[in-house]
């Protein structure tokens, strides 16, 4: 029984924490319920020394669509994973597509913000976009941007989407010049100078904050 409220403590704690919270150590919490796969249970499992890079880290993942909608993923299992450069067509495949989707779809933003946006020069301007797809934060957040990138009709191609581990660590030698410290993080660059970034979550909406950094007042 000790066991037991020792690992429920434990679980509490982990959520509590957010995608700020940098780990020291390269164990997965235990999770306060157990990962479903086809019907059978699977333990938690400590996260690997070496995480699974890029587009790799879906390997042995179910493709079949019926197969994947009846699977519960867990988000903390290192094999689901997207690290280091990330190429945006992996949000439409399980296991991301079901998060990536819904939030997609089910974001509406600001309309005055977004005229204003329309507005924008964006010759010179591109976003670094650093993510952990283990991030409830990310998951929540990224969709909705992109949500606001295609209404702005700011090109997808301008974008750089980086991965990260649990340890806000990506597998990129320049990765350490951006200065993360939490995820999700938009950066904004004009002519290659940083701008202004949102850092996990925006202090108005995505659109305002994105609005107001390419106007100087944020």
């Amino acid at each position: 029984m000790r066991i037991i409220r020792i690992i429920i403590l434990i679980a509490v704690i982990t959520l509590a924490a957010g995608c700020g919270r940098a780990l020291r150590t390269r164990t997965v919490p235990v999770e306060s319920a157990p990962q479903e796969i086809a019907d059978e249970a699977s333990p938690a499992e400590a996260v690997p020394e070496t995480a699974p890079f890029g587009n790799a880290a879906l390997a042995g993942k179910p493709e079949d669509a019926d197969e994947a909608a009846a699977r519960l993923w867990d988000f903390q299992d290192a094999t689901t994973w997207l690290l280091g450069d990330i190429n945006p067509v992996l949000f439409n495949n399980p296991p991301h597509s079901e998060w990536y989707m819904r939030g997609y779809n089910d974001y509406q933003p600001e309309q005055e913000f977004m005229a204003r946006l329309k507005n924008k020069d964006i010759d010179d301007l591109t976003i670094t976009i650093v993510l952990g797809t283990w991030c409830s934060d990310s998951r929540r957040e990224v969709p909705r941007f992109m949500k606001i990138i295609d209404l702005w009709g700011f090109p997808r191609e301008k974008i750089r989407f980086i991965g990260v581990d649990i340890n806000k660590i990506a597998p990129l030698e320049e990765y350490s010049g951006l200065d993360i410290e939490r995820v999700p993080t938009f950066i904004f660059f004009e002519k290659k100078i940083e701008k202004g970034r949102i850092i996990e979550v925006p202090v108005t909406s995505l659109e305002q904050d994105t609005e107001n950094i390419l106007a100087g007042t944020k």
